[in-house]
C-alpha cells in the first residue's frame, strides 16, 4: 500500500535524513588509501551510539541469511549489499556506502549503547519494530586520486540521480524518472542495473511504489504531494546484468567484471517540487 505522509513524518524522515548526511560528509575523511575498510563500519556503528539512532540494515531479512551489519561497502565491480569487512582500501578503488538510520531517538524511548550490534537475533526484534523517522541514502567515494574511467562513471552516475529526482513531480509518472535516468546513463555508453531499483519509504525502509531506473515515459503510477521515495541508479561500465553471491545471498557484482557505481538520495515529492531529505548541502557540488 502506498501512504501519503503527514508532515509530522516528514519532519523526522528530514531530522534522519540530516543525521544520516552528516556520517557521509564524515566518512570523506576517513575513506582514503591505506585505511581498512572496516573502519566504515566502525564509523557509522560510533556514530549511531554516540547520538543515539538505530543501524536499522542489521537484520533486515534476507533469503539464506539476515543482514548483518550496519553498512552495506561495495567495492569496484560489486553493485549493491556488499558487506563491510577487513580489506585495505587502494588508490583508485570506487565504494559505495549504503546504510538505513533511524533518526536520533530520545534515551527514555530506547539507550542504543547497550545494545549488542553484533547480536543479529536481538538487533532484529529492535529494528524491525521500529516505525519512527528514517533515511536511506547510499554515496559513491573514489580513494585517492580516481581514474578517468572511475570518475567519469561518479559523474554521469550522480548526474543521472538528479535527473531522476528533478522528474519526480507531481502530475508526472513512475516511468518519466526511469526512462529519463536510462536515457542519460546509456547515452554515454553505461549499462542501467534493471535487477535493483529505487522506493517508498516509510514507515519501513522498503516500501511501495517500486522506483526503476529504467522505463517508458508516461507510463506507471502517477506521482503524488508526499510520497517520499529513494532514487538510486546503480550504473555498470559495461552490461547491466549482475550476478548474486549465493553464499550470502546479499552482495551483487556485475556479471563482466565492469565497475559499477550507485548514489542515493531520499526525498519528498511537495506542490512545488522534490525536496531532498538526505542532502549532504548544496547539490551537486561534492
Amino acid at each position: 500500500m502506498i501512504t501519503l505522509k503527514s508532515a509530522r513524518e516528514i519532519e523526522a524522515m528530514d531530522i534522519a535524513g540530516d543525521f544520516l548526511a552528516s556520517i557521509h560528509i564524515g566518512l570523506r575523511q576517513i575513506i582514503k588509501p591505506g585505511v581498512d575498510m572496516w573502519e566504515v563500519e566502525e564509523y557509522v556503528r560510533k556514530r549511531c551510539k554516540e547520538e543515539n539512532a538505530l543501524p536499522l540494515q542489521i537484520g533486515v531479512d534476507g533469503h539464506m541469511m539476515d543482514y548483518p551489519y550496519a553498512t552495506c561497502c561495495s567495492l569496484n565491480d560489486e553493485v549493491a549489499h556488499a558487506f563491510p569487512r577487513h580489506y585495505l582500501l587502494k588508490d583508485g578503488d570506487l565504494l559505495k556506502v549504503d546504510m538505513v538510520l533511524s533518526m536520533p531517538l530520545d534515551k527514555s524511548v530506547i539507550d542504543v549503547a547497550s545494545l549488542d550490534f553484533n547480536d543479529v537475533a536481538q538487533m532484529k526484534k529492535v529494528t524491525q519494530t521500529y516505525n519512527g523517522g528514517l533515511a536511506d541514502s547510499c554515496w559513491a567515494y573514489a580513494v585517492g586520486k580516481a581514474s578517468k574511467e572511475v570518475q567519469q562513471l561518479m559523474d554521469v552516475t550522480k548526474e543521472a540521480m538528479y535527473i531522476g529526482i528533478e522528474k519526480a513531480q507531481v502530475g508526472n509518472r513512475i516511468g518519466d524518472i526511469g526512462a529519463a535516468i536510462q536515457a542519460y546513463a546509456e547515452g554515454h555508453g553505461y549499462g542501467v542495473v534493471r535487477d535493483l531499483v529505487g522506493h517508498g519509504v516509510g514507515p519501513t525502509m522498503h516500501e511501495e511504489p517500486m522506483v526503476p531506473n529504467f522505463g517508458t515515459a508516461g507510463r506507471g503510477l502517477r506521482l503524488k504531494e508526499g510520497m517520499v521515495l529513494t532514487i538510486e541508479p546503480m550504473i555498470n561500465t559495461g552490461t547491466w546484468e549482475i550476478d548474486t553471491d549465493m553464499k550470502t545471498g546479499w552482495a551483487h557484482k556485475t556479471l563482466d567484471g565492469g565497475l559499477s557505481c550507485q548514489y542515493e538520495h531520499q526525498f519528498v515529492i511537495t506542490k512545488d517540487g522534490p525536496v531532498i531529505l538526505t542532502s549532504q548541502g548544496e547539490e551537486r557540488t561534492y
